[in-house]
């Protein structure tokens, strides 16, 4: 039931949209074979897309228990790690796919509630004037209520979803039932000779074929949260055979009824169920766009713990489950571009030009990793690999290239976000790197430094001092300032460094790895993957009883305060240092982000040119 109600939201609203723009713009007549070609081509993209890429392959690889983009492209960086060269350009594909999702979460909600809404046309073409401000109504609603949390309204996503899985199937049917003919469009030779008779039709026909499977990603994205089984069972039993019956349902009135074009989806359905209709689909894309949003909260926080992007507030939403986040500066950012969307383009025809191209391009990365993943991690041979990938990587590539064509009417608007968020997530992870090498080259020897202090030991103080650094063996800036200003020296001081690493969960017999230095000072390292919560106090609470003295009361952690400097060099350009300056200067604090009690941190600012 969890499984129907958040993995299969945004596939299952698909039915709204998909085959209308097929034939919306006139690029494909609307005749018989053209219809049967259609859904032929809708049938087996869901068969081989979903079933068999998704469900049957990619579903296998799985990073830990978890899937979606960054835990596959954790799993083939680390396949091919002894392949620097190869890891790198790896990271670049997948670190791009990740942007571009951040575009395909604009898009998803603006075109899923508006196609909704549109079905208030149909009803009475006179409510046209609402549907914007009541689709901008919805989604400021569905935003506002983020900070609340998923948990409370989760429990009722899988009961509404199955009700609107029903309701594809029972409209479908009537239809269906009327025409049977229509099911000859199962035969795969009626999509081959659509192609043969017209393939420059075909293949812009594809453009918007492809809008059937958009929401794929998330049957691997969500793998972690309800293990493969569930999402198996849930597509084969229920969810495909609603959508194909919709699909073919439709098919069937616009053979018998071709004016019904305008929106096949609510003409099919009788005029006395039209306005429940509507409220049933309303809330059908809006548990799609939840989805959809709780899986940005999601992928911005593992993104931040790879680095690619700086702390930012995340609260957390549930006491039970870890994976309830709420990030407030992502919500708005969120909904600040989807406002622009619904009013930039107007209807759900206009979006879906600019839908597809997201979609089909996060395809295309997700098969290029799968490849890398069977060859390197599973270590088949080159053949089979290629074998099992190739044709994937074939049927994604057209699809890809149909929608390249609608790149200037509306396909830029998904890329153009997706390309700010890819310079904004490089900019960040090239300026950390430029900071740590300066800060590396300023830097002073720890071991040689405390060798140095204990030669005339200043006075010490009871308590322990925790000094965050962010490489091991080397001085940090706040112990420097700590001796300049205090004078001082704490009785017990560990030098901590918080590792991430491209795994989702480590747990706590890998948490902590802890080196003496002499007279109780110590080095550690603690470890975490990017789906665990950086928690140092809880972390610092496993060195009890391994010769460490800590106690909470009397322990002070002191952190540096890092100010950025942009000058000229061999750095960045200087409107990127410029750029990582300010993402550096408005980064949530450290204190925060390694949930460290506020009342015990002390620190003390530097700056680093770069």
């Amino acid at each position: 039931m969890g499984a129907i109600g958040v993995v299969y939201g945004d596939i299952g609203t698909s039915p709204l949209y998909a085959l209308k723009e097929v034939f919306a713009h006139g690029h494909v007549p609307l005749t018989p074979n053209n219809i049967y070609g259609v859904l032929s081509l809708v049938f087996w993209t869901l068969t081989v897309v979903v079933s068999l890429k998704y469900v049957m392959l990619i579903l296998r690889a799985d990073n830990n228990g978890e899937g979606g983009l960054i835990a596959m492209l954790a799993l083939a960086s680390q396949a091919v790690k002894e392949r620097p060269l190869l890891r790198k350009r790896l990271l670049l594909v997948g670190i791009f796919g990740t942007a571009i999702f951040f575009g395909d979460g604009v898009i998803t909600p603006a075109i899923s509630v508006l196609s909704a809404v549109e079905g208030l046309e149909v009803a009475a073409p006179s409510l046209h004037r609402f549907v914007l401000p009541l689709t901008l109504m919805v989604l400021t609603g569905l935003f506002f209520v983020q900070r609340f949390g998923t948990g409370s309204v989760g429990r009722f996503f899988g009961p509404i979803t199955v009700l609107w899985f029903a309701v594809l199937a029972a409209m479908g049917l009537v239809h269906v039932v009327e025409y049977p003919q229509v099911m000859w469009a199962l035969s795969p030779h009626y999509a081959a000779g659509f192609f043969v008779s017209q393939p420059g039709i075909a293949f812009i026909a594809l453009g918007s074929v492809v809008l059937c499977v958009t929401g794929a990603e998330a049957l691997y994205a969500d793998m972690g949260h309800f293990g493969k089984r569930p999402i198996r069972f849930a597509w084969f039993g229920l969810v495909m055979p609603a959508l194909v019956i919709n699909y073919f349902g439709q098919g069937a009135m616009l053979l018998e009824h071709p004016e019904n074009i305008g929106n096949p989806f609510f003409e099919m359905a009788p005029e006395w169920a039209l306005y429940p209709l509507i409220g049933l689909a309303t809330c059908a894309t809006v548990i799609a766009s939840q989805a959809l949003i709780t899986a940005a909260f999601s992928v911005t926080k593992q993104t931040i713990q790879l680095g690619y992007l700086p702390r930012l507030r995340i609260a957390h939403t549930s006491v039970k489950e870890t994976g309830q986040v709420y990030v407030p500066f992502v919500n708005w950012s969120l909904y600040a571009c989807i406002v622009m969307a619904v009013m930039l383009f107007g209807s759900s025809g206009k979006l879906a030009s600019a839908y597809g191209i997201a979609v089909t391009i996060d395809m295309l990365i997700t098969t290029i990793m799968t490849f890398f993943v069977v060859r390197y991690a599973w270590n088949y041979p080159w053949g089979l690999s290629l074998a099992a990938t190739g044709f994937f990587f074939i049927v994604d590539a057209v699809y890809f290239a149909s929608n390249a064509v609608k790149l200037f009417d509306g396909g830029w608007f998904p890329v153009v976000l997706g390309a700010l968020m890819f310079t904004l997530m490089m900019t960040w992870k090239q300026g950390r790197r430029l900071m740590r090498e300066r800060m590396r080259d300023d830097s002073i020897d720890l071991k040689s430094f405390l060798e140095a202090v204990f030669v005339s030991p200043p006075t010490r103080v009871a308590g322990t001092a925790v000094f965050l650094v962010s490489e091991q063996g080397f001085t940090p800036n706040a112990l420097l300032h700590n001796l300049k200003h205090n004078k001082v020296l704490h009785e017990t001081n560990l030098f901590v460094t918080v590792m991430h690493h491209e795994v989702p969960w480590l747990g706590f017999d890998k948490r902590c790895q802890i080196v003496p230095l002499g007279r109780d000072c110590w080095q550690v390292t603690l470890n975490f993957g990017f789906k665990n919560d950086p928690d140092v106090p809880e972390a610092l609470e496993l060195l009890k009883g391994r010769g460490v003295k800590l106690e909470p009361m009397d322990t002070s952690y002191f952190l540096s305060r890092d100010i950025v400097i942009p000058t000229l060099g061999h750095g960045m350009a200087m409107w990127r240092e410029k750029l990582f300056a300010s993402m550096h200067r408005n980064a949530a604090a450290a204190a925060d982000f390694l949930n460290l009690p506020t009342n015990r941190v002390v620190e003390l600012g530097s700056k680093v040119e770069i």
